[in-house]
């Protein structure tokens, strides 16, 4: 496996273990959506614009995307076209613990998923 690749399929495998997700490419790249309509997460293995390095996109709650960017500005990042709604852009090429990227997939996720779904995820 490439090392581009390595990265979509980290995050495949967290996104694909959540209720109701379906995957298919959305501008070229990796995406997860719920319910096959909102997206929640896309994986920039590549890099996307002027962000030359790999990094996700994800949703996120109201507040995340300034706090994460003032408290750790070297991995988090207000990403184009989606920042505005409040996403993060999280980098893949600076230390990455897999197990908070997978925390931060799931924090996606509930920020877009119907309530009946994240009851189910919370094993309700």
């Amino acid at each position: 496996m490439s090392r581009a690749k390595v990265p979509a399929a980290a995050v495949r495998a967290v996104c694909l273990a959540l209720p109701g997700v379906t995957e298919r490419p959305s501008h070229g790249a990796p995406t997860w959506f719920v319910g096959n309509k909102r997206a929640f997460v896309t994986c920039w293995s590549d890099g996307h614009h002027d962000h030359t390095f790999p990094h996700l996109w994800c949703a996120a709650p109201p507040g995340a995307q300034e706090e994460l960017i003032e408290t750790e500005p070297v991995r988090f990042f207000r990403p184009p076209y989606v920042g505005g709604r409040g996403w993060i852009g999280v980098r893949l090429d600076c230390g990455v613990d897999w197990d908070e990227i997978a925390e931060v997939c799931r924090e996606a996720y509930r920020a877009v998923a119907p309530q009946r779904l994240v009851a189910e995820l919370d094993g309700g």
